[in-house]
């Protein structure tokens, strides 16, 4: 259990990054340098660790659940809608930016699965070390499909409630966005309280990584991780 924890937490991590970065460099792109100003436009993990997102978070989850599950987040990245050039599409870019970001990793890490699963079953002598690349590779497909999925429940702060904000009246958005004052307290409370809320939102998820393992399964050096 604990080399799975090692093995998913590295790809964890990267993936949070990337889905920040992404927000970052898309708010960058439609006239909003506030997270290039302060620092954040980086890859560098450290500007993004959120303590207790990022590292406790992860880590009780997994332990919990004894192995079964590992979800997190990082630290968001700080933009300023009124300096897009158009606020409405501006924010409904950055918004989706991470989740693109995501889905991109998701098919990077398929592909890469594969082609690592290809040279391992030509090459014997370097099974093992390509078997837990390519074991990573796996917990990736997963992990980017539920940061991806996760993040398009439009609950506010979630990045699924801005574009479902900008699809509402105007008077019904505006009292739907001023929810994500409380919006951290909601999500826990259906964590908590409902798990089943997300493990219905969340069959996507599982569905098209049982897919894209299946794919992968061929040349899968090591059993799959669940």
């Amino acid at each position: 259990m604990l080399q799975e924890f090692l093995l998913a937490l590295p790809v964890l991590l990267f993936s949070m990054v990337v889905h920040e970065y992404a927000h970052g460099f898309a708010a960058l792109r439609q006239g909003d340098p506030t997270a290039y100003q302060l620092g954040r436009l980086t890859f560098n993990p450290i500007k993004h660790i959120d303590p207790w997102m990022t590292i406790l978070m992860p880590a009780m989850l997994w332990w919990a659940s004894s192995g079964g599950f590992i979800f997190g987040g990082a630290k968001p990245v700080p933009v300023n809608p009124r300096n897009y050039r158009n606020y409405k599409k501006g924010d409904i870019i950055v918004s989706l930016a991470g989740i693109v970001a995501n889905l991109g990793l998701f098919v990077a890490c398929l592909v890469l699965a594969v082609a690592v699963g290809i040279v391992g079953q030509a090459v014997p002598g370097a099974a093992d070390a390509l078997g837990l690349l390519q074991r990573m590779l796996f917990w990736g497909i997963w992990l980017n499909l539920l940061l991806a999925f996760f993040n398009l429940i439009p609950i506010p702060p979630l990045d699924g409630s801005h574009v479902l904000y900008h699809v509402l009246p105007p008077a019904i958005g505006a009292q739907y966005r001023a929810l994500s004052r409380f919006g951290f307290l909601i999500l826990l409370g259906l964590i908590v309280f409902a798990p089943q809320f997300f493990y219905v939102l969340l069959l996507p998820a599982r569905a098209a990584t049982l897919f894209a393992w299946d794919i992968a399964a061929p040349y899968a050096l090591r059993s799959l991780p669940f």
